[in-house]
């Protein structure tokens, strides 16, 4: 069991993300609006946000990997699972756990454009702007966070702690 030290409440996510949830509602108001959560990680976000908004919401999923087993990306963008419906004409709302170097999202939202989209958005849970090597611009940020490495709330290490109720920093010992 590694070190793990909260750097976000439970009760600190749940009210951003009942903010976040009302802004949405309020700039979409009269839409519907496509989430597609990013898996593995977004999809505790993902549910989570969509109980919050108060317009039509329907939800599609893409796993997309560049980390595999390790702490920092391997720097390849690999598409796992792809979208099983068309976004062509849709406002669409990509939904991440963080954003970290940018690649993957550079990638992923370059990619979905091509799709013709009504509108293309992207919120994160986390924001990590101090290690980004490419541009992407983030609409909906739950928090910004420092240059460790964090898990809990769907993030993880190794496909652990993703289940943790809070942000928390492995904490080397």
């Amino acid at each position: 069991m590694d070190n793990i030290r909260e750097i976000i409440s439970e009760r600190r996510i749940n009210k951003r993300i009942k903010e976040i949830g009302a802004q949405i509602s309020e700039e979409y108001a009269g839409k519907e609006l496509h989430m597609i959560s990013v898996l593995k990680g977004g999809a505790f976000f993902t549910c989570e946000l969509a109980k919050r908004i108060s317009i039509p919401v329907t939800l599609d999923f893409m796993s997309v990997s560049s980390y595999g087993d390790e702490k920092s990306s391997s720097g390849v963008v690999k598409i796992v699972k792809d979208l099983d419906e068309s976004i062509e004409g849709r406002h669409v709302m990509v939904i991440e756990d963080i954003v970290d170097s940018g690649r993957t999202l550079s990638y992923l939202m370059k990619m979905l454009r091509e799709r013709k989209p009504e509108s293309l958005a992207l919120c994160t849970l986390l924001d990590k702007p101090s290690r980004r090597t490419h541009e992407v611009h983030v609409d909906y940020t739950g928090f910004e966070v420092p240059d460790v490495f964090i898990v809990g709330y769907g993030l993880d290490y190794a496909q652990k702690y993703r289940n943790l109720p809070f942000i928390g920093e492995i904490v080397e010992e």
